[in-house]
């Protein structure tokens, strides 16, 4: 079948492309990277042309919960209303374990990106995911301060990226579930002890500091409203295992 991608160049994306190919799916990549606009109707109609069903794994580098609602409000209307008008027969959403719970920040975004999916006219799935241990490299290179690293606080039950994108694949290529069961990692873990791991991975001595980043979304990270519920499950390595793997 042809599964279209949304942000199919970014860190879930890739491997969804990646994991969709390997199955023996065609897959059309919808990225600015590839001259998809997401908010571009006619480009996104052209690259769903064919599609039988469409992952959305788009993001954008934000904190804002302003600029996360105008994104999604815009990029993913606009990719439900080329998907519905293209005939393609299911959406699958990739979202955020406990944005409900922490609706701040760029989860006030992705909450209103879960309801254009359930209000749409297009059949859907949406999966909720943990953070990822990819995570750890992403904030520390947004957290250095000098030869500092600030590596903040927050509690979080990390999933490999590639297991969020296998299971995508697997929505993508079944009928329409609705709200599927959250995925998460085995264990819980400490952010800043996971960006610490992560900096000393190659023996820097970089100094780390832990530290609490104010505001409701990380407060509520602290806090433990983005970790998995019992029902949830429970897929791949441990951060440790997957770093590990990495080097």
């Amino acid at each position: 079948m042809k599964i279209a991608v949304a942000g199919g160049t970014g860190t879930v994306g890739r491997l969804v492309v990646e994991q969709a190919r390997a199955g023996g799916h065609e897959v059309a990549v919808l990225s600015r990277a590839v001259g998809v606009d997401l908010r571009d109707r006619a480009s996104v109609e052209r690259a769903l042309a064919g599609a039988e069903a469409v992952v959305d794994a788009s993001s954008v580098g934000t904190t804002s919960a302003a600029t996360s609602t105008e994104f999604f409000r815009a990029a993913s209307g606009t990719l439900l209303a080329a998907a519905a008008s293209a005939g393609v027969g299911h959406a699958v959403l990739l979202s955020i374990v406990g944005i409900d719970r922490n609706p701040n920040g760029y989860y006030a975004g992705k909450l209103l990106q879960e309801r254009l999916f359930q209000e749409g006219a297009v059949p859907w799935s949406i999966l909720r995911a943990t953070q990822f241990h990819e995570f750890a490299g992403q904030v520390a290179s947004q957290a250095r301060l000098g030869p500092v690293q600030l590596a903040p606080r927050a509690r979080v039950q990390p999933v490999a990226a590639a297991d969020v994108a296998r299971r995508l694949v697997d929505l993508a290529a079944a009928n329409p579930q609705g709200r599927v069961a959250d995925l998460a990692g085995p264990r819980e873990e400490r952010l800043d002890r996971m960006i610490r791991t992560w900096v000393h991975r190659d023996d820097s001595r970089r100094p780390v500091i832990a530290v609490s980043i104010p505001g409701p979304q990380m407060r509520g990270m602290r806090e433990g409203l983005a970790l998995p519920g019992p029902d949830a499950t429970i897929a791949g390595p441990t951060f440790d295992e997957w770093l590990s793997a990495r080097r």
